[in-house]
This record gives structure tokens, sequence and C-alpha cells, in this order.
């Protein structure tokens, strides 16, 4: 049995400093996994919570996008009414510039006619003063 124990301890002095060294870069790997995995968990709950913040931003953009088309349909509104007061205005103001045109046009015609009347009356007077005499 000598040779049996001098083999197995040969074996013994190769194989357990190796599988020291195997536990040791075993033991450091699973730290390096465990350290890894917090880092992924940490990163996760964090990415959680950033997709939250985003759904809140989306939430409120979508709120004031909403606030902000219901303004513009009133201020659109707004505009039309006020444009369309503003057309009946330019009506108006047309209505009455072609109304006094009208009035000053048979204003040079009464004019017209007054100082043709005065010229007959005055040919109508020669006539008789020439016919008188």
């Amino acid at each position: 049995m000598d040779i049996k124990e001098a083999v197995l301890a040969g074996l013994k002095e190769l194989i357990i400093p190796e599988l020291q060294v195997m536990k040791q870069a075993q033991a450091q790997v699973q730290t390096t996994l465990d350290l890894t995995n917090k880092r992924l968990d940490d990163t996760n709950a964090h990415l959680v919570d950033q997709s939250r913040r985003i759904d809140d931003i989306n939430k409120h953009i979508e709120k004031v996008n909403a606030d902000l088309n219901a303004r513009i349909e009133k201020l659109n509104s707004d505009l039309n009414l006020r444009i369309d007061e503003t057309n009946k205005r330019i009506d108006e103001t047309n209505r009455a510039v072609s109304h006094l045109y009208e009035v000053i046009v048979r204003r040079e015609e009464h004019t017209m006619l007054t100082e043709r009347v005065v010229r007959l009356e005055q040919a109508v007077e020669d006539m008789k003063r020439h016919l008188a005499a």
C-alpha cells in the first residue's frame, strides 16, 4: 500500500494546489457576478423609474397639447368673428362711400343744370328784349 499512498500523496501535491487556485478563481468570478447582478438590478430599477417618469411627462405633454389645441381653436374662432365683423364694417363703409359718390354726382349735375337754366333764362330775356325793341 505504500505505492498507493505515495501515488495518492503525489496526486494530492499536484491537484490540491490547483484546486485551491480554481476555488479562489471561482470565488472571484462569483463575487464579480454578484456585483454585476447588483449593478444590473440597480440599472433596471433606474430604467423602470425613468420609464415611469417618461410616462408621466408624456401624460403632461398630452394634457398641455390638448390645452393648447383648445386655446388655438378659441383664438381661431375669435379671430374669425373679428374678421367677419371687420368685413361687415368694410361693406358698410363701401355702401356709404357709394352713396356719397351718388350724392356728389347729383350735386354736380344740379349745379350744371342750374347754370343751364340761368343761361336759358338769360337767352329768353334777350329774346324778349329783342322782340320788344
